[in-house]
């Protein structure tokens, strides 16, 4: 009897084996996932800005050495927001400053005009809001013109188009004047070209884009006989960053709009322009495009390029996509 006991004992504990290891092998799995879970970062959908770099305007790509994007929303400490987008640069001789807009459109499309700035264009400290109204502002189109550096950023809400002026660049600001009236003025983008100024504003809608021009820059503006030289595009029309001047030829960015917003920027070479005439054609390869994954996986909707050295070019860009949640 004392020997079955123990065959039985033997037999039983035998069978068992097989059966518990597997559970031990998944407890070992499910903690494996686990700490690896733990050790990924949460990641949220969100404008944000990033740093290009490469040859020309028309060969850009993420440098090697920083991890985009190098702005978020939550590096902005004096306003809450949840995007920063439409990136524009000043680039002086010993600092780079960029301009964007800093926006909450979950509480009352709180907003302002943020500024960033750095060292080496890469890496960026955020400083402060430079310009806060009581309306809604984006694309801070940021410009130096006779030793003056202007703003002139959207107020899509308001029926006007507002200037300002540095009184102590990069962070105090004042405004100028209207330059245009008694419509919405979407993206503004100025040019100097040809000892002329001109400016493409897009409609509400995306799909139809204005063209002014003006002696001077405070005007006043008329509208160019052949406006809107969009008339009804969605892949065209908005523009998408600060005009390229390159070997005497000059460029205008437009968003691509469809069939997603913002998916793509396209550059368009102007190859007539005058008070009585307009003519451009598109430059096929896209200068930004969204990815598909990552942080500019769904869009990338603007780009401002600058010439800093012989065949060296940098651009702010900014994307919609996954970025890591920062804890506070």
């Amino acid at each position: 009897m004392k020997l079955n006991f123990i065959v039985r004992s033997a037999i039983i504990l035998a069978l068992a084996g097989p059966v518990f290891q597997p559970f031990q092998g998944v407890s070992r799995l499910l903690a494996q996932d686990s700490t690896k879970s733990a050790a990924q970062p949460e990641q949220k959908n969100a404008w944000s800005i990033g740093i290009y770099t490469g040859p020309s305007p028309f060969e850009l790509s993420s440098p090697a050495g920083i991890q985009n994007p190098v702005l978020t929303a939550d590096m902005v400490s004096d306003l809450k927001v949840n995007i920063v987008a439409h990136p524009f640069m000043a680039v002086t001789d010993s600092m780079y400053y960029l301009f964007f807009t800093a926006k909450n459109d979950l509480e009352g499309e709180v907003s302002g005009i943020g500024m960033a700035e750095s060292r080496d264009g890469l890496h960026w400290r955020y400083r402060q809001m430079v310009i806060k109204e009581p309306f809604v502002l984006a694309y801070p189109f940021v410009f130096k013109w006779q030793d003056d550096y202007y703003l002139l950023p959207e107020a899509h809400k308001e029926p006007f188009l507002r200037l300002y002026k540095a009184t102590h660049f990069p962070d105090k600001w004042s405004m100028v004047k209207d330059l245009l009236s008694g419509d919405h003025f979407i993206s503004a983008t100025p040019v100097r070209y040809h000892d002329m100024w001109w400016m493409y504003i897009c409609r509400l809608g995306n799909e139809t884009l204005r063209l002014f021009f003006a002696s001077d820059l405070l005007g006043p503006w008329s509208e160019h006989p052949s406006s809107p030289v969009v008339p009804k595009d969605l892949d065209t029309a908005r523009p998408a960053g600060r005009p390229l001047g390159i070997d005497g030829k000059l460029y205008r960015l437009g968003q691509d709009c469809d069939p997603t917003y913002g998916n793509q920027v396209h550059a368009f070479q102007i190859t007539e322009i005058s008070p009585s005439a307009y003519k451009e054609k598109m430059i096929e390869a896209p200068l930004a495009k969204a990815s598909g994954r990552g942080w500019n996986a769904e869009a990338m909707h603007h780009i401002d390029v600058h010439q800093i050295g012989e065949n060296k070019w940098i651009a702010a860009v900014d994307a919609l996509g996954e970025i890591p949640v920062k804890s506070h």
